[in-house]
């Protein structure tokens, strides 16, 4: 009876990400965190405000408030955000099917939109010159979903215009949140009057509070775009729930906010998380029940007496990955998501529609020496691996609760061996999941490997190859040459898995020599096939990474900003060896849109900028010789042996050879499309047959390459060396046998 009068005493919590991530599918952070409480027997629940925000605003409801509010306001308007209020009618009749066809609730709707009559038009239908190309073979429903994201952008624009300057779809007062040293801009724009956003924002939050009546209201905010939606929340529950404790954590505190001295900050909320969230929101509730003092709290900034203190004197640990418990989406409107398609390239494309899984497989980069990269911060710098059953029981579970077979693993890099088991194990247990994930480019994806990751649902992957250049790349310590990324790119794109290249221009010494030969290296990936996706970012020097940190080391200096009281991450620097950088961002996106689309090849480097540029040193057959010229390394001989397809049936034949009659075993193999025989000697059939059974996915341990060799040389057969040189070996390669 103590226990569970001591139970009902403990908080309820409110976990919510505030405006605005993705349109498509939940930031998982919340899910995370509220699977960690389950797992402790306490009361959580959570909602995503930034699509019910959306919801609210692209309605009909929604939009005639603002248009009423529009018809009120003196503000001019452009000639594009004129037509737009002008047609006000049209947008609110038509907004609710529009929504719930992008909620894939009203599919019949598709035909409508995409004869051009239904939706009004405004400035962002300009770009439809690319609607062949991305939606020539793939039928109406596509089409009319670009077409309705379209349609929203138009109203977003007038909305950025005329109601709330903040707004974006996936981001909100970014600006304010990014590279914010000082707090004076975000405290300055807190003041202001409320916009239509912001208060459907606020009445939305009082309507999650009146439903759950937490004692705890938990805010992630894992982008700067998410800051000030969030700090609207805490002041909302300062000024109007002031018993409640509010508490703030995310990506962008992690990264920004380690420094954090800003007293101002806590007129907001009460208490800022680094890092993982999971043990410091478990003292943080054990403090706020009574059951700890302040001062053993784990990574938490407060104030105390007018000063912002950190407290960390926890002796506990962080919590084990096998420990956090399996994430748990209910409470959110996992239906209500809208699927967005916009044109920019086929991974970005996957990232906004459809809804996903969120799941991480190992906490932490096993890789962890990228020097642009945050590797001195502890979601990076701690590795570790989660095992590949505990994994698969919690996709089962987040499938049997979300009724979605969909995931992105959301790793840094994912492991190859993890991804190994992990399929093993997906396919084992006859799941259905289609997946995507970053990965590095590194030797151990063979070819046989990408293989064994389609079969297990992997359809698309992301990495970088960043500069492109080898002697920057050994700089950056990325651990990769250009050359096996192609071969690595070539193995997931014969496996049929789409490979998406990060780009990166700008890194500390890179010359106008070597852009130029980046752009030559990514024209003959495209070329090649093998890359289908990419994108260039100008590299950025953060704080917490081994550029930022040590930036004579990198031959750069750093020149501002200087060191505020509230965030703290982007630094401005200066590169004396470079090339002027700034030069090559246009030329660059120009020439990757048109690789994307499978055009312009045989242009010349040169046209795609307005200055002169020197011509490539790179071969023009470099990516191709790449591929072909160094297969796969021998595997080694604890690698595992995996048949992937059917069981064969045996047949043995007679055959006239000249003056000959010749036994022949035919090996019969069915596979989803098609049968093939596979035609051998008797005994090496028999073999086969006997071995076969072994070499499937199941409970039994997997063969490995030496045991198979030691056992085929035991039956006297020969050589297994020899053996994998034959023309069997071949058929049976090509028939589905993997070695990993």
């Amino acid at each position: 009876m103590k226990i569970e009068i001591r139970s009902a005493l403990k908080k309820k919590t409110l976990f919510i990400t505030p405006p605005f991530t993705q349109l498509n599918t939940p930031y998982p952070a919340t899910a995370y965190l509220k699977g960690f409480l389950n797992t402790l027997g306490r009361e959580s629940h959570q909602a995503d405000l930034g699509i019910d925000v959306i919801l609210a605003l692209f309605s009909s409801k929604g939009l005639k408030k603002m248009f009423e509010d529009l018809d009120n306001s003196d503000a001019e308007l452009t000639d594009n955000s004129f037509r737009i209020y002008s047609l006000r009618d049209e947008y609110i009749s038509t907004i609710d099917p529009v929504i719930r066809f992008l909620k894939n609730r009203n599919p019949t709707l598709a035909h409508s939109i995409c004869d051009r009559t239904y939706l009004p038009e405004a400035a962002r239908f300009q770009q439809l010159e690319d609607m062949d190309w991305a939606f020539g073979t793939m039928g109406i429903h596509d089409k009319a979903r670009h077409l309705a994201t379209l349609y929203l952008e138009d109203l977003g624009d007038l909305i950025q215009e005329a109601v709330d300057p903040h707004f974006g779809f996936s981001r909100y007062a970014e600006r304010l949140g990014r590279s914010a040293t000082h707090f004076d801009e975000m405290c300055e724009a807190l003041q202001m009057p409320d916009t239509l956003l912001t208060t459907l924002l606020v009445e939305i939050l009082e309507e999650k509070i009146k439903t759950y009546q937490p004692d705890i209201l938990c805010i992630t905010v894992p982008f700067p775009g998410n800051l000030y939606g969030g700090m609207k929340c805490g002041q909302y529950v300062k000024q109007f729930h002031p018993e409640m404790s509010v508490v703030m954590g995310g990506g962008f505190a992690n990264t920004e906010l380690r420094s954090l001295k800003e007293p101002r900050v806590f007129d907001y909320i009460d208490f800022v998380c680094l890092d993982d969230g999971e043990a410091p929101l478990l003292s943080l509730l054990e403090y706020l029940d009574g059951e700890r003092e302040i001062g053993q709290l784990k990574r938490v900034y407060a104030r105390t007496d007018g000063k912002v203190i950190y407290y960390n004197g926890a002796k506990e640990r962080d919590v084990p990955q096998r420990d956090t418990g399996t994430p748990d989406y209910s409470d959110l409107p996992l239906h209500d998501y809208l699927s967005v398609i916009e044109i920019v390239n086929p991974m970005h494309r996957l990232w906004s529609d459809g809804r996903w899984n969120k799941l991480t497989l190992a906490h932490g980069c096993y890789w962890g020496k990228c020097s642009f990269c945050d590797i001195s911060l502890d979601y990076i710098k701690r590795y570790e691996p989660m095992t590949a059953a505990l994994l698969c029981d919690r996709i089962e579970e987040i499938i049997e609760q979300t009724q979605q077979n969909g995931f992105h693993f959301v790793d840094e890099a994912a492991p190859p061996a993890l991804l190994r088991d992990l399929a093993l194990e997906i396919i084992r247990r006859k799941l259905t999941v289609v997946w995507w994930t970053n990965i590095r480019f590194e030797k151990n994806f063979t070819h046989d490997l990408c293989l064994l990751l389609k079969a297990s649902g992997c359809i698309a992957i992301s990495g970088g190859l960043e500069v492109a250049s080898d002697r920057l790349l050994e700089r950056m310590k990325k651990g990769v040459t250009v050359a096996q990324v192609a071969r690595v790119a070539d193995a997931f794109t014969q496996a049929g898995i789409m490979v998406h290249a990060y780009l990166m221009y700008g890194f500390p010494t890179q010359t106008m020599q070597e852009t130029v030969d980046a752009l030559e290296m990514v024209r003959q990936l495209f070329q090649q096939g093998i890359v289908q996706s990419g994108f260039w970012h100008r590299f950025a020097m953060t704080a917490h990474s081994p550029v930022g940190l040590h930036p004579e080391e990198f031959d750069v200096m750093r020149i501002g900003p200087e060191l505020g009281k509230f965030a703290n991450n982007d630094l401005e620097h200066n590169d004396p060896l470079g090339a002027n950088h700034d030069l090559f961002s246009e030329g660059l996106r120009k020439s990757l849109f048109n690789y994307m689309h499978g055009v312009c090849f045989d242009f010349p480097l040169s046209k795609w900028f307005d200055f002169k540029i020197p011509s490539t040193s790179i071969p023009p057959r470099y990516i191709e010789k790449s591929i072909s010229h160094f297969p796969d390394a021998i595997p080694r001989t604890n690698a595992m042996v995996i048949w992937t397809g059917s069981l064969p049936t045996l047949s043995v034949f007679q055959e006239k050879q000249g003056k000959r009659v010749v036994e022949i075993a035919e090996l019969i193999f069915y596979n989803k499309k098609q049968e093939w025989a596979l035609e051998t000697s008797p005994v090496i059939g028999e073999w086969l047959e006997e071995k076969m059974p072994d070499l499937l996915i199941g409970k039994h341990e997997p063969y490995s390459l030496e045991r198979l060799k030691n056992d085929y040389e035991a039956q006297g057969l020969g050589d297994f060396d020899t053996f994998m040189k034959s023309k069997e070996w071949e058929e049976l390669k090509s028939g589905g046998l993997l070695i990993v």
